[in-house]
């Protein structure tokens, strides 16, 4: 479906858990959060229903993300429910992953057909750092059973000040040895991430083309998301940006946001949105909610609003759904 900017809506993002198993510093404090109660989040068949209306309305794509989706036992049944959806063309999901060795082969024989796996660093001890975890090797071994079960494997780097030019050439060279893309994203002004400064995408893109040669623009698409990706080395090197604070891509943004306790928000930084949870539990019927969530999703804010300074913090990235 179109919103009302004439944008076409056909992705959702549907968070199924707030708990996570590290504790990034620009996520969660330190002592994490109260997580909620296991009755208040959705259930799966909650969140099929959702998934079939908005297939009905023209959504293909669907993300699993969290908190850390791989937490939520039985994972791969919702998974699996997903994937049979008439209309839904692609299922995939980001995780830290550090379960993902034990779920790999399963989620793969679910169908799932790729994972984003969330990785600020190759540096074991700097990781520790930013996760407050040793879980490193974890995360590793993670990776190379996703690419041995099959699943497609991008990796998400959250761009911070502290990222160093090594670090930078660093994830370069993963990318062309792995042949596995790697994304920088700007670090988003959301919760716990206010307190670090934005490196810009186009620092990032200097550090390579002086040290690989220029950067070639491609035209592959990686993912279902607003990257823009280029190449260099006769197409081993592969990273994408993702540019949401300094090159704004509203105008083309396709996807709402389902949080687990049943809000659809329809966008990251807006408090827009209408609660289907409440309906759902009320008995409300299929076509009820089909017209619900056309409603919504038809008035999705026209763009965020991250340039303005806002003095609330708002809540952090693990209770929204990445």
């Amino acid at each position: 479906m179109k919103d009302s900017c004439n944008r076409i809506i056909d992705y959702i993002r549907i968070s199924v858990t707030d708990r996570c198993n590290l504790r990034c510093v620009y996520c969660m404090p330190e002592e994490g959060v109260i997580p909620m109660h296991h009755e208040d989040i959705l259930t799966y068949r909650e969140i099929v229903r959702i998934c079939e209306a908005g297939a009905r309305l023209g959504i293909t794509k669907v993300k699993v993300t969290g908190g850390e989706p791989l937490v939520r036992k039985d994972i791969e049944v919702l998974i699996k429910e997903l994937t049979g959806i008439p209309g839904i063309l692609d299922v995939t999901m980001t995780t830290n992953g550090c379960l993902l060795k034990e779920k790999a082969a399963s989620l793969k024989a679910a169908g799932l057909s790729s994972v984003n796996v969330s990785l600020d660093t190759l540096d074991p001890k700097r990781f520790a750092g930013i996760t407050r975890r040793d879980s490193f090797d974890s995360v590793m071994e993670g990776i190379n059973s996703a690419l041995e079960a099959g699943l497609k494997v991008k990796i998400n780097c959250a761009v911070m000040e502290e990222l160093t030019k090594e670090e930078v050439l660093a994830f370069a060279r993963f990318s062309m040895e792995r042949r596995i893309p790697v994304r920088f994203i700007e670090m988003m002004p959301i919760g716990q991430g206010k307190n670090y400064k934005v490196m810009e995408n186009d620092d990032l893109a200097r550090i390579l083309s002086e040290a690989f040669g220029e950067l070639k623009e491609s035209r592959e698409v990686k993912g279902n998301g607003p990257a823009v990706y280029y190449t260099w080395g006769g197409g081993t090197g592969f990273v994408g940006f993702i540019s949401a604070v300094s090159h704004k891509f509203c105008g083309a943004c396709n996807r709402v946001r389902l949080t687990s306790d049943g809000f659809l928000k329809l966008c990251l930084d807006s408090p827009a949105g209408v609660d289907l949870k409440g309906p759902l539990r009320e008995g409300i019927s299929n076509d009820q909610l089909f017209d619900l969530m056309e409603q919504s999703i038809r008035n999705k804010p026209e763009s965020h609003h991250f340039e303005e300074d806002w003095e609330e913090a708002g809540p952090n990235m693990n209770q929204i759904g990445g």
